[in-house]
């Protein structure tokens, strides 16, 4: 049965706009949890511009699933996740200009700034995931850092249509199975939707799809429960 791990940073977005303290992310992540959501994703980038440290702090205390902290390789950031030492952490590649995660991270090309900040936070009991593109020599990369976990990178799938994202599918595909040659847990998630999801669940050794954006947009007309319980029935777990 797949897992959904629902992304509560546009909630953050929301709030951040107007510089606000409403809407209050402890109460969305409430609420996803009531849905039937298996847990709460946060991104705490390095400009901050959503995710404030203090929101870390909050959820780590109210959550009753699993936080999943999505981060760069960045030695303040990586401090706050050895303090607040969430159940998983997601290592992901980060440039201020863009609007959103843009491609995975170069796992092969970072192998040595990588392992000893893997192996930091596994001695705190934190489960460390890799975001990756769907390329070999990147799965193998993670398992060479001490990465249990892969989140394969979905978003050239969810920006193809027709014949190019068959073939992206097909890498996703070969992706996953290589992960799980090697041992590894394979998440995936980026750029998806409920018109979207449908070929994703049909990758192998799948384990947990985190998933945001879309959520976050479909709340606006049925409510942040509404919304979690419709991705759940898409992937097939009942609420």
């Amino acid at each position: 049965m797949f897992r959904l791990g629902v992304n509560i940073d546009h909630v953050a977005t929301l709030r951040q706009a107007r510089r606000t303290v409403y809407p209050s992310l402890v109460e969305a992540a409430a609420l996803c949890e009531k849905a039937g959501a298996h847990g709460i994703t946060i991104h705490l980038r390095e400009d901050r511009r959503h995710i404030q440290d203090a929101d870390v702090y909050a959820l780590r205390k109210s959550l009753k699933t699993r936080m999943n902290l999505e981060m760069a390789n960045n030695p303040d950031v990586v401090a706050v996740a050895l303090t607040v030492k969430p159940d998983e952490v997601c290592m992901v590649p980060e440039r201020r200009e863009e609007l959103t995660t843009e491609g995975g991270l170069d796992v092969a090309g970072q192998r040595d700034e990588l392992a000893p900040v893997v192996a930091s936070l596994r001695r705190e009991g934190i489960s460390v995931s890799m975001f990756i593109d769907p390329e070999t020599h990147q799965v193998e990369a993670a398992a060479a850092v001490g990465a249990p976990y892969i989140e394969l990178h979905t978003g050239a799938y969810a920006n193809h249509t027709r014949s190019e994202r068959e073939l992206e599918l097909g890498r996703l595909i070969a992706a996953a199975q290589r992960a799980h040659e090697l041992g590894l847990k394979v998440n995936a998630g980026h750029g998806l939707s409920l018109d979207n999801i449908g070929p994703i669940l049909a990758l192998p050794h799948l384990d947990t799809l985190n998933i945001g954006h879309s959520i976050v947009c479909r709340a606006l007309f049925v409510g942040l429960e509404q919304s979690v319980r419709e991705m759940l029935e898409k992937l097939g777990k009942k609420s």
